[in-house]
């Protein structure tokens, strides 16, 4: 069995990403939720490094990790929500969810095992060029993704309208 260097940072990488996610969904303090969810980001753009899409890479560590964390940490801080929030979930609830983790789970060994590994189908060396990226994220016709960014922003204003409602004094 032959494993390679690139291949034994994405298991790691992403048994990293599968810790931190998990504790990110069950912790009990918000800002520690917060705090995961960074190194969930960071992670990804790491797994975008090792695959070789670097312009991917940069734009999940500039956006996503920095930016959409920074007004997350901004949201909970203006809530003053430091208290804990462990809820009790009922049985049926947690089968359901196991069940369903255990078939996705499934599921993903499944595909790897079927498919084999992402890095051996993934010419290296070969990326798109930034200029037909740029072009397709500010496309509006078929194929363009400036709807889904303007989505994403009026979803992160609302939030940030959220929490300055929920943080302002009753009187």
């Amino acid at each position: 069995m032959n494993i390679s260097l690139q291949e034994i940072a994405f298991y790691t990488v992403a048994a990293c990403i599968i810790v931190c996610s998990v504790l990110a969904v069950t912790t009990g303090r918000i800002l520690r939720a917060a705090t995961y969810l960074l190194f969930v980001l960071l992670g990804t753009g790491a797994l975008y490094g090792i695959l070789g899409y670097t312009f991917l890479s940069a734009v999940q560590l500039m956006v996503y990790a920095g930016g959409i964390v920074v007004l997350y940490v901004f949201s909970i801080l203006l809530t003053r929500s430091d208290r804990n929030m462990r809820y009790c979930i009922a049985r049926g609830k947690l089968a359901s969810v196991l069940v369903t983790t255990l078939a996705a789970a499934a599921l993903m060994v499944f595909l790897t095992v079927t498919n084999g590994f992402a890095l051996n189908m993934i010419p290296q060396g070969v990326e798109l060029p930034v200029e037909r990226i740029g072009t397709a994220l500010t496309a509006t016709g078929h194929g363009g993704f400036v709807l889904p960014f303007e989505v994403t922003g009026v979803l992160l204003l609302a939030c940030m309208i959220g929490a300055i409602v929920i943080a302002r004094k009753r009187e």
